[in-house]
């Protein structure tokens, strides 16, 4: 059924004309890009690209210059509720006393609201969440005890518990080991077999084509957007990347390295 500003609801993220500037200078210019329903898509480019700007424009977490964003075709405010976000773990500050258990029950906050206490059902639901990402025994260890990959897998958790339809990731493999790395994909791609959107800011060319098959190439402006086999071509990345790319070809597949 189509919404009534037009957009469609096989739509999970319909962004339009978004201009986001610091102090005069644009960091995102005149943004346009549509995500479909059901995809795992990476967004990728340079250092400086506007990457995580995006996430934090469309998530009103910053303010825009101009445009728009639609989540289903509802603004945030309307959709809130369909939506998880999994923030860089460098911006959090990992000391703050308290448990594992407690910070994945903050993704339900938004459902419970702040005063209400959560109760048996969302400890349930919160555990079950730790258990996907393999972490249901440090349930009740203090989160500043983790390794780096480990406290990567409670904020996943914790935007799991939220059981939402459009997922966004702003780097989630950065400084994690290899079996954290293998585990948070296979929860990613688990996502999208379940018909979930899943918006990631990626930095690792060489896993695109295995890990996505969505990809929007971004600098400053939208390079490119479409299903990774079609999108992610030479062509594309030295667009993106200002031809600071060189390229292995092996078959029809493309791997791509940045300098």
């Amino acid at each position: 059924m189509p919404s009534q500003n037009g957009s469609s609801p096989t739509v999970a993220l319909h962004v339009e004309d978004l201009t986001v500037a610091y102090q005069r200078k644009p960091v995102l210019w005149d943004v346009d890009l549509d995500v479909p329903a059901g995809v795992l898509m990476a967004v990728i480019g340079p250092n400086g690209a506007g990457k995580t700007t995006l996430i934090k424009a469309v998530l009103n977490l910053i303010p825009r210059a101009a445009g728009r964003a639609l989540f289903f075709g509802q603004p945030y405010e309307q959709a809130r509720s369909l939506v998880g976000y999994v923030p860089q773990r460098g911006s959090v500050d990992w000391d703050f006393p308290t448990s594992v258990l407690d910070v994945v029950m903050m993704g339900l906050y938004g459902r419970l609201g702040w005063f209400r206490r959560p109760g048996r059902r969302e400890r349930e639901a919160a555990l079950h969440a730790l258990e996907q990402v393999a972490l249901a025994d440090l349930a009740h260890r203090q989160i500043s005890q983790l390794s780096g990959g480990q406290q990567q897998r409670v904020f996943l958790a914790r935007a799991l518990v939220q059981d939402a339809q459009i997922y966004f990731m702003d780097e989630p493999f950065a400084a994690v080991d290899a079996v954290t790395e293998r585990a948070i994909v296979g929860i990613l791609q688990a996502l999208r077999a379940q018909g979930k959107t899943v918006i990631v800011v990626h930095h690792d060319l060489q896993t695109i084509t295995d890990y996505f098959d969505w990809v929007t190439l971004l600098n400053v402006e939208v390079v490119a957007s479409g299903p990774t086999a079609a999108t992610f071509t030479p062509e594309n990345l030295r667009r993106a990347y200002g031809g600071r790319v060189s390229f292995m070809e092996h078959g029809q597949a493309a791997i791509a390295t940045g300098d």
